[in-house]
């Protein structure tokens, strides 16, 4: 009498740990989905802007390193640059992957230089 109810119980724990287990794969399958949405794929993003800042660094250009170095690019190689800084025109050797931000585009730079010309040859006349 007593093993029939035994063997009910046992079966009906069976159910339960299968369940469990599922809703515990189901919750831990949640949990890497939304580690891969809010962390991996916005860090991927990141690096590859800045990959695509440091591809695109020009002659011309001003950065700033991770060091906090400020200056223009007067050559790049390969997977180096030369940075000039200062008054006393110093320059530093650098690795592409020491540029933090690129502050002014050389692009810019010319814009702004034309701009000035033009607004000078205005006054002048």
């Amino acid at each position: 009498m007593f093993h029939f109810l035994l063997d009910e119980t046992a079966d009906a724990a069976q159910q339960g740990s299968g369940m469990q287990l599922v809703s515990t794969l189901i919750m831990l399958g949640v949990v890497v989905v939304v580690f891969y949405l809010f962390v991996m794929r916005p860090q991927k993003k990141q690096e590859k802007e800045a990959q695509d800042m440091r591809n695109s660094l020009q002659v011309g250009d001003e950065v700033t390193t991770i060091g906090g170095i400020i200056g223009k690019i007067i050559s790049i190689k390969d997977e180096t640059f030369m940075l000039e800084t200062g008054k006393d025109k110093t320059r530093i050797r650098f690795l592409k992957s020491a540029v933090r931000s690129v502050d002014v585009k050389a692009e810019d730079t010319i814009d702004a230089e034309k701009a000035a010309q033009k607004a000078a040859e205005k006054e002048n006349k």
